[in-house]
């Protein structure tokens, strides 16, 4: 049986409709990434500028979903409703079988940072964690490496139980009311993301100066930008470029200086491999 040529050309067309609709549809699709207290969460129109520019770079919409805690951001992630997270290496670390490296912050000229023990600038005689038994103490998130895993295997390893040695302990959901819970004298010590504590020493140098840093953690891999390993290879790849060239042209230097960060780089699991040691550390304590 023959076809007829015109109904050839017909299935063609429709063919053809179909791969451009597609086309356009999968060219005009968000993609969504969602920030958590990594981010200082009052740069609104910063994280306009980032976003024009990821857009730009990517030829597609991009969506910047903020959420209060970095459980709220896992979750989003791994049921599909982000496409990419900076989060930190704690929850990386223990979805790390879910999840891959989309880039690591470089900051100071390396992808790692260190967590900070600070306390009211009066306070004068503390010398370490030891020093604050029974005193109150402001954690920033129970998934956040700086600012809850660190301290609570610091003291761990001085054979404190940290779940009888402060009066009280709470959780802010975010570093920089980590500093400000300690700089207001609402709490009598605190464990912050030092690349947070460096960066509001230079956008808010009178919140910090309420603060002084007692110690600074061993270095750790930085919060990083994480995708779920089913993504489409095209746009992780495309993505990753985006954030490694920012550091090349002259808007993408402008957007790293008001983040405080030298680039991204593609980094690799090895940075995280002192986290995944607290996590164990943690989890056999408990």
């Amino acid at each position: 049986m023959t076809v007829p040529r015109t109904t050839v050309q017909g299935l063609v067309l429709i063919a053809c409709l179909l791969l451009a609709g597609n086309a356009m549809a999968e060219a005009s699709k968000t993609y969504r990434i969602g920030l958590t207290a990594v981010i200082l969460t009052d740069q609104t129109s910063f994280l306009k500028a980032w976003r024009d520019y990821l857009s730009d770079r990517l030829q597609r919409p991009v969506q910047f979903v903020q959420r209060q805690t970095y459980q709220e951001v896992t979750d989003l992630l791994l049921s599909g409703d982000l496409d990419a997270a900076w989060t930190c290496g704690y929850p990386y670390v223990r979805h790390r079988d879910q999840l891959k490296l989309l880039g690591v912050p470089l900051f100071d000229g390396q992808p790692l940072y260190r967590a900070y023990l600070i306390v009211p600038v009066g306070d004068t005689s503390t010398r370490g964690m030891g020093d604050l038994k029974h005193k109150v103490f402001a954690y920033s998130d129970p998934d956040s490496n700086s600012g809850y895993l660190y301290p609570q295997v610091n003291l761990i390893g001085e054979g404190i139980d940290p779940r009888h040695f402060f009066s009280k302990s709470f959780f802010t959901w975010a570093h920089r009311d980590v500093v400000k819970a300690v700089a207001d004298g609402v709490a009598q010590g605190g464990s912050v993301d030092g690349y947070v504590w460096e960066t509001l020493s230079l956008h808010e140098p009178a919140l910090t100066a309420g603060t002084r840093v007692v110690t600074k953690s061993p270095l750790f891999g930085f919060p990083p930008l994480v995708v779920r390993k089913d993504i489409d290879p095209q746009h992780f790849y495309a993505l990753r470029n985006a954030l490694l060239n920012m550091a090349s042209d002259s808007e993408g230097r402008r957007l790293l200086r008001q983040l405080n960060l030298d680039g991204f780089s593609e980094g690799e699991d090895a940075l995280f491999d002192g986290v995944a040691a607290s996590v164990r550390i943690l989890e056999g304590a408990e």
